[in-house]
């Protein structure tokens, strides 16, 4: 009855403003009678969201917005139904995602009988001469034994495979992708990276670290068609979790055509979401010839930033700690880049004035970094450094990044994967700090929240679910994994919302609903901070909006 009452005096606000001409402006949309969670603190909570063509025209109660309501306003009553700012993404590999999506899963795979099933049904199919790539594997499902070759080479008939596990730093490959790559068991490792051998000195095709690029090199480019094919899926995707932008990352030195990519799809008129584009550290004087002949890009497509490496991932054991892994006491991994080198390009990038995004897991690796970053000069707090996954970082460090402003982009999917088994890897003491979200805040740092996908799920549901809950996949810890790490669900939102924006020096325009911002929102299906915890990731997107346009809308 209420409703029905509000809605008539509406109606005839917009009758006595559209004659009479009180009113210069009016809004194109209203959404009302909702649970709005604005992102910012000053004004956290409203009940309708006006939009005027792609921005903010206000945020308020649904009676306060009366006035912008005239007669070609669109009204929507969501019935309570929760509305935030739009989803941004940290850290996606987004067409090797897309690719995923249309490639081989075996993500789920839960034994080697399964694995090996999955890729000999995929190659019946599978067009000859395809490669059989991207998989997405992960070799701690049947109880930590590597895949081998011999698994897979009869039943893939000749073709070239080449899947990688779910961290992107080891894959596997068959004798035909190896063959075509030139490797043997006399082919020397590269720096940075393994090629396994097994105990008769073998090759079992298990490649690590910067070893992938011996047969990434060879890889045949996908065609136009297969491009836009792949980045239809990715965006697919992406709206379809909420998310209105995304950092969009570099898996490898070797992968130059990302930008290259995304441009197509801009020029083609595919791209709804949002993209910012990291490419390869070493080619950072090539980015630097762009910028200055092209700019930054736009509100849509931008770029500017180089990724890099300074290590690997602890899945693989190829992350970087200062003492070695207790499952592998051989080794305490190791840098992927020569550090020397590593900081020339850090140093070069900065003087060209490009972002840096930098990949560091272990703790010596992070604490390499930080050092290198120091080094840029005096005062490092304006530019906004990030480290990418600083997974097992030390309590210095956490008080470093502090101190300097540097972000923290973290993937808290991770830490209910990598939970349940990461003490075997590294001990009770090196875990206290590890995916230490609490500490992190508490510290004063900034944290921002991403998906690191394909290498975990896109969605940023699931990632809030994560960071609140701490529970592993296994649910060996259904009080949390680390407990003490947990924080709260408007703590993580913002760390996938607002401090993403500032990350990407965007806080003005996007990240909160406030006046004059764009209009990126998401609505879902109940209010993640009233739901019991473990209910989170159920929660479903019903809605995404940018620039005011209804890009998704779920079916149900």
């Amino acid at each position: 009855m209420k409703i029905k009452i509000i809605n008539q005096l509406l109606l005839c606000t917009v009758y006595l403003f559209s004659h009479i001409g009180f009113a210069k402006e009016f809004a194109d949309v209203i959404y009302s009678n909702a649970s709005v969670w604005t992102g910012n603190s000053s004004h956290p909570n409203a009940s309708a969201v006006a939009i005027k063509g792609n921005d903010i025209m206000a945020v308020s109660s649904s009676n306060n917005l009366v006035s912008l309501t005239g007669p070609n306003t669109h009204l929507v009553d969501l019935n309570g139904r929760f509305i935030m700012p739009g989803f941004i993404d940290n850290h996606v590999h987004f067409f090797e995602g897309g690719f995923a999506l249309a490639s081989v899963d075996l993500r789920s795979a839960n034994s080697p009988e399964e694995f090996s099933k999955r890729i000999a049904n995929y190659a019946k199919k599978n067009q000859e001469g395809r490669w059989i790539l991207n998989g997405n594997w992960d070799h701690e499902n049947w109880g930590g034994v590597l895949p081998n070759k011999k698994w897979i080479d009869d039943s893939t008939q000749g073709k070239p495979v080449f899947v990688i596990r779910i961290d992107g730093h080891m894959a596997l490959a068959n004798s035909a992708a190896l063959a075509l790559a030139g490797i043997t068991k006399h082919t020397k490792s590269p720096n940075g990276g393994t090629i396994v051998h097994d105990e008769h000195g073998e090759l079992t095709g298990i490649l690590k670290g910067n070893a992938l690029n011996l047969i990434l090199s060879i890889v045949p480019p996908p065609s136009d068609e297969e491009v836009l094919e792949s980045f239809k899926l990715a965006q697919e995707r992406a709206l379809s979790v909420g998310l209105t932008k995304v950092f969009a990352m570099t898996a490898n030195e070797t992968e130059t055509t990302m930008l290259a990519n995304f441009r197509l799809a801009q020029v083609k008129g595919k791209m709804k979401i949002r993209a910012y584009v990291y490419t390869p550290i070493e080619h950072w004087q090539t980015l630097e010839a762009l910028v200055q002949k092209e700019g930054k890009g736009d509100n849509q497509l931008g770029w500017g930033g180089v990724k890099g490496f300074v290590d690997g991932s602890l899945g693989a054991a190829t992350a970087w700690f200062y003492k070695p892994y207790l499952n592998n006491p051989n080794i305490n991994g190791a840098p992927l880049t020569e550090p020397n080198e590593l900081k020339e390009m850090i140093s070069g990038a900065a003087d060209a004035n490009l972002r840096l995004a930098i990949h560091a897991i272990g703790d010596k690796a992070i604490d390499n970094l930080i050092t290198d970053y120091q080094d840029i000069s005096d005062d490092i707090t304006h530019l906004r450094l990030r480290i990418e996954h600083f997974q097992h970082p030390n309590k210095t460090a956490i008080n470093k990044i502090s101190k300097n402003k540097i972000i923290a982009s973290a993937q808290p999917y991770h830490a209910i994967d990598d939970g349940r088994w990461a003490e075997e890897s590294i001990g009770a003491k090196r875990i206290e700090t590890t995916y230490a979200f609490r500490s992190i805040i508490d510290s004063g740092a900034i944290l921002t929240f991403g998906s690191d996908w394909p290498v975990a799920p896109l969605s940023p549901l699931e990632g809030v679910y994560a960071a609140v809950t701490r529970r592993t996949k296994d649910d060996k810890n259904p009080n949390g994994w680390l407990p003490e790490q947990k924080i709260s669900v408007e703590e993580a939102l913002t760390a996938y919302t607002s401090a993403n924006a500032y990350a990407g020096f965007e806080e003005d325009r996007v990240g909160t609903l406030q006046k004059g911002k764009r209009a990126d929102l998401v609505i879902l299906s109940a209010d993640p901070r009233k739901v019991a915890p473990e209910e989170i990731r159920n929660i479903k997107v019903l809605t995404t909006i940018i620039d005011g346009e209804v890009v998704y809308q779920s079916a149900n």
